[in-house]
């Protein structure tokens, strides 16, 4: 068994993997100041909502009106996108709600991620 979600094909995600990023960005709304990351359960398999959103940065699929106005009311400028009708792809909101995750958990004092592996990775390349 395996702790990754179901991979995309050639840019689509399943329809049960955007119905979990759905799940996540809904778990983030109810988010309150708790230092963890919430999670989502995805076929009996837990995963934190960071996790759902990294997994979905390269899907191409147009996000749904819906989910395009949770994504969008959280940014501080406008949001424009480049298709017609201002289509907004997950991979667009997947790359707004990762950034969100990660200032949440700085703010809630969770150690930066990114910047603990980043001192790892330089302290092995030292010896």
């Amino acid at each position: 068994m395996t702790n990754a979600l179901p991979p995309l094909h050639n840019g689509h995600a399943p329809f049960t993997v955007q119905e979990l990023f759905r799940e996540a960005l809904y778990a983030f709304e109810e988010w309150d100041a708790e230092l963890t990351e919430p999670i989502v359960i995805f076929e009996g398999r837990v995963f934190p909502i960071g996790h759902v959103f990294e997994a979905m940065r390269q899907c191409s699929d147009i996000v749904p009106m819906n989910i395009v106005g949770a994504v969008t009311e959280r940014l501080t400028k406008p949001w424009e996108g480049e298709g017609p009708l201002d289509q907004m792809t997950f991979s667009t909101a997947a790359r707004v709600m990762g950034v969100l995750v990660r200032k949440r958990l700085l703010a809630n004092g969770a150690p930066d991620i990114v910047a603990v592996a980043e001192r790892s990775a330089e302290r092995r390349s030292r010896g």
